[in-house]
């Protein structure tokens, strides 16, 4: 059969190449075209068009690039109306893939939709198009299903992709790894700034300000994938200041505390049972209009899945040296960190076990070879 499959942003390729793996067994035949990124490209299929071309963060950047913004979902729909695909599959992604979800309703494709948009957090009534729209949902947040019960849309929770991500990555031997990055032997505090030119300017700057106060710790940056290191050298200036590229995991396997960006990553250090604590900047008309439409009590995924405040979240002024600092000396401290570790343990056990992707790819598979 043929899939069509969009994703967005670096974890969107992650779960977009996990779920081809997984529908390739499933339908060993598949034509798959997609808009993702290198893990995607590097399973097989064609690639559309690489995230990095439209990658836009905030709602004062998207409206500031609207114009190119529009021609991608002109192209998209075009290019989808040439493949003529038996489904469609969106993940995450929501501003583009909502968009086009409706659109190709109204022309009779079959659309499945992985990983949840987030109208938990903001603007529930987009619930009421999302279940004209999209034929199928799978779900990767346990309170999710419960969510969308009470709008009477039965979807699917299928576990949680990034248990199989961290469980299937190949092991890094500590020693060898040090090495080959040329890290000292002392503990390291990864900083995850995120995946945006913008969000990263504004976080790195305030993370590495605390340098001079943990001597005893060397502070290594998680390049992403979608910036070149050129970017990153204008904040490097110090030596205890290392820099490592596309491989945050096995990073966060030997580090010894984070700080990290609001979005995936939270959830990815706490699957790491690394302490953290979770740093969120953003543009300021953009902060003031998401405050305004989002009603959530937490905004990383740990406290959300939990429901209480498991790590400390500094948002927007509170992302400032001094709280910084309090909050990793926090961290550091041995029973704060054994807090944490059984914290880490629950959360895990909430996400259910492994086999997401493979959930996903049969109900996928079923739903439209039966529907043919």
């Amino acid at each position: 059969m043929k899939y069509y499959i969009i994703a967005g942003e670096a974890s969107g390729d992650l779960h977009g190449s996990n779920l081809m793996k997984a529908l390739f067994k499933q339908d060993e035949q598949a034509e798959i075209r997609f808009w993702g990124g290198d893990l995607m490209q590097n399973v097989g299929g064609e690639l559309v068009m690489h995230y990095k071309e439209r990658q836009f963060m905030g709602f004062a950047e998207v409206i500031l690039n609207l114009r190119k913004v529009l021609g991608h979902i002109k192209f998209c729909k075009s290019d989808i109306e040439k493949f003529q695909p038996d489904v469609l599959i969106f993940i995450d992604n929501s501003g583009f893939n909502l968009r086009i979800a409706k659109w190709a309703k109204a022309l009779n494709y079959k659309t499945h939709y992985y990983i949840s948009p987030q109208v938990w957090a903001s603007r529930a009534s987009r619930v009421e198009k999302i279940k004209h729209d999209v034929d199928a949902m799978y779900c990767i947040l346990p309170f999710e299903k419960e969510f969308y019960k009470t709008y009477n849309y039965d979807v699917n929770f299928v576990g949680h992709p990034l248990i199989d991500a961290i469980a299937d990555r190949p092991q890094v031997e500590e020693t060898v790894f040090r090495k080959e990055h040329k890290l000292s032997d002392q503990p390291i505090i990864a900083l995850l700034p995120g995946s945006r030119k913008q969000e990263i300017t504004k976080m790195l700057g305030v993370m590495l300000s605390l340098v001079d106060d943990f001597k005893d710790y060397q502070f290594v940056i998680a390049g992403a994938p979608s910036q070149d290191y050129e970017f990153y050298q204008g904040f490097i200036k110090k030596k205890n200041i290392k820099f490592i590229s596309n491989r945050t995991y096995d990073l966060l396997s030997i580090s010894t505390a984070a700080l990290v960006t609001s979005g995936t990553a939270t959830l990815e250090t706490a699957l790491f049972k690394v302490p953290q604590v979770v740093c969120y900047k953003a543009n300021a008309i953009s902060y003031q209009i998401a405050k305004r439409i989002i009603t959530l009590k937490y905004i990383s995924l740990v406290n959300l899945i939990m429901d209480r405040e498991v790590v400390t979240e500094l948002i927007q002024g509170d992302l400032n040296k001094k709280r910084l600092k309090k909050e990793l000396t926090s961290i550091l401290h041995p029973e704060k960190r054994e807090q944490l570790f059984l914290d880490y343990y629950e959360l895990e056990k909430l996400l259910g076990g492994r086999g997401a992707s493979e959930n996903t790819a049969k109900l996928i598979f079923n739903a439209i070879r039966n529907s043919k």
